[in-house]
């Protein structure tokens, strides 16, 4: 009987072992295009404080990143030769109204510091 519970056990564990290693080759969408860092602070043009709830997004594509408390985003995209980053209040009156900011951008690395000023509606 104690041979029987090992068998089954080792078995499952074998089958199991199996079913990840052929998930990690052949399951799994390998992406190997030039990944692209955009980050930085988004800060009020009047007053120079750090805005949070700022989302800021990547023109044709559906990521997007809020602002945390000290005004910093960070978000991967794929990398082109021109982006086009907007800036969007998206919190209302919780912070003040922001107008919304489009920025075009051209990177040459893999990552982008972009530090930017909202002015106040």
């Amino acid at each position: 009987m104690k041979r029987s519970w090992l068998k089954k056990i080792i078995g499952g564990l074998s089958f199991t072992t199996a079913l990840f290693v052929f998930q990690a080759c052949y399951g799994t969408p390998q992406d190997f295009g030039d990944d692209l860092l955009i980050g930085g602070k988004v800060r009020s043009k009047t007053t120079g404080l750090v805005i949070q709830g700022i989302k800021v997004t990547v023109a044709n594509s559906t990521q997007y990143e809020i602002t945390d408390v000290s005004g910093n985003y960070s978000l991967h995209t794929a990398r082109a030769s021109n982006l086009k980053v907007t800036f969007e209040d998206v919190d209302g009156i919780t912070n003040s109204e922001f107008a919304k900011k489009d920025t075009v951008i051209n990177p040459v690395y893999f990552d982008f510091h972009l530090d930017v000023y909202l002015e106040n509606k």
